[in-house]
């Protein structure tokens, strides 16, 4: 495993920099959705991700954000969940909030996860059991266990949550994920469907960093599932999280049926 994360992290580092150089020319963009804006750039990433990361393992199945998905990956042992540019509004608008997410899951269960951040000089790594890491250093999430003025990486707070307190977001969600394994944020929910690509890396950096990761209703997340979605992630510093989940309950469980 120590050999294969050098690999995909050094597979990651190169989209990376292709991302990063791309980000200064002229590149096509539009939106897959209503909201949901994409790039040439994000094809070309995950082109090169695929070719690099399927190489590596023949075996392995594949699920990306930029890739049309396909049930056979459902029979796989072993699967890449990869989003070539998560926090693509920010790479579009020439700031640093944005990712690449590499992720190997065996069995449901994320074992590897890479992010690559090269507009903010930040490289993380996970190997389930062996700790997680940024640029070679491992981190660890902090040690609150009082709700009231947790730092939340948000632009504006609801009412109710106004208790909190607000640090810099990323538009990346991997990213926010990933403040708190470092102890620069010590909570990250979201009340909504989201895709697997989007948390899986992620989840298990902050996993491994010390952190509490379930879905928004306190649920373990799993990964391959035939939806590839679940129905939020709250991330958190261990000493919080019932009561993140406790707070936030009324609202997810009128919203998750949505």
């Amino acid at each position: 495993m120590a050999e294969l994360i050098d690999a995909v992290a050094a597979i990651a580092a190169e989209a990376g920099a292709l991302a990063l150089r791309r980000a200064g020319e002229d590149y096509r963009r539009w939106e897959k959705h209503a909201g949901e804006p994409v790039s040439d750039v994000d094809l070309e990433v995950d082109a090169l991700l695929r070719t690099r990361l399927s190489a590596l393992l023949p075996d392995a199945g594949w699920l990306s954000e930029e890739t049309a998905d396909n049930a056979d990956r459902l029979s796989c042992h072993r699967l890449w969940v990869v989003d070539p540019i998560d926090g693509t509004r920010d790479f579009l608008r020439g700031r640093s909030g944005w990712a690449i997410s590499v992720a190997l899951v065996e069995a449901g269960q994320v074992v590897l996860g890479v992010l690559d951040a090269p507009a903010r000089g930040e490289h993380w790594r996970a190997v389930a059991g062996g700790g997680a890491t940024r640029n070679g250093v491992a981190v660890r999430c902090g040690d609150r266990t009082v709700l009231a003025g947790a730092r939340v990486p948000f632009d504006q707070l609801p009412r109710e949550d106004m208790d909190l307190t607000i640090v810099p977001k990323p538009n990346s969600i991997a990213l926010r994920i990933a403040m708190v394994a470092a102890d620069e944020a010590d909570l990250v929910a979201t009340l909504r469907w989201g895709h697997e690509w989007d948390i899986a890396a992620a989840a298990l950096i902050a996993v491994e960093a010390g952190a509490t990761v379930s879905d928004a209703l306190g649920g373990a997340l799993n990964f391959n599932t035939p939806s590839a979605e679940a129905f939020g992630v709250l991330v958190s510093t261990p000493g919080i999280h019932a009561a993140a989940i406790d707070r936030l309950a009324g609202r997810a469980k009128a919203l998750v049926g949505r």
